[in-house]
């Protein structure tokens, strides 16, 4: 509770924090029980702050794709910048849209909302080898993509 308090500063989550701190433990320990106990714990909720700032710095596609519709100045980057990454954004929106559904999902909640591999696959009710086969068929149907092509290899037309 010490080290929480201590490296998380909204006091009122730390109950929270501390459950899911048990909870992960718990669902470790089910595999295997840790050498030192008290180190596993303080990684664990090291490794759980870690994720949540992750989370927060995250941004949501849908938030940043209808900026102009929102009439928020934006004053760090020129306009000819922002008009680049709305395009690049817009890109990447109709590229992940081509792939196929679970791949997509698998894509959106490792690199948008940056779940690990095991909470993907515990979100998406399969193996975490089965993760690692959806996210590398839908990378590799992006880059198809991006670079011009279809997914299946063929010049796009």
């Amino acid at each position: 509770m010490s080290y929480l308090r201590h490296n998380w500063r909204n006091k009122s989550d730390i109950a929270d924090l501390r459950q899911e701190v048990y909870a992960r433990v718990f669902t470790a320990a089910r595999d295997n029980i840790p050498d030192n106990a008290k180190r596993f714990l303080l990684v664990t909720a090291r490794n759980l702050l870690i994720d949540l700032i992750r989370r927060e710095q995250v941004v949501p596609i849908e938030a940043v794709a209808d900026l102009e519709a929102l009439g928020v100045a934006i004053d760090t980057a020129g306009p000819d910048r922002v008009a680049i990454a709305r395009d690049e954004l817009r890109v990447l929106q109709a590229a992940l849209s081509q792939l196929s559904p679970r791949a997509r999902e698998a894509i959106s909640l490792a690199y948008i909302e940056g779940l690990t591999g095991n909470q993907i696959a515990q979100r998406m009710g399969v193996s975490k080898s089965t993760v690692s086969e959806h996210l590398g068929n839908g990378i590799r149907a992006l880059t198809n993509i991006l670079a011009g092509m279809a997914a299946d290899g063929d010049p796009a037309s």
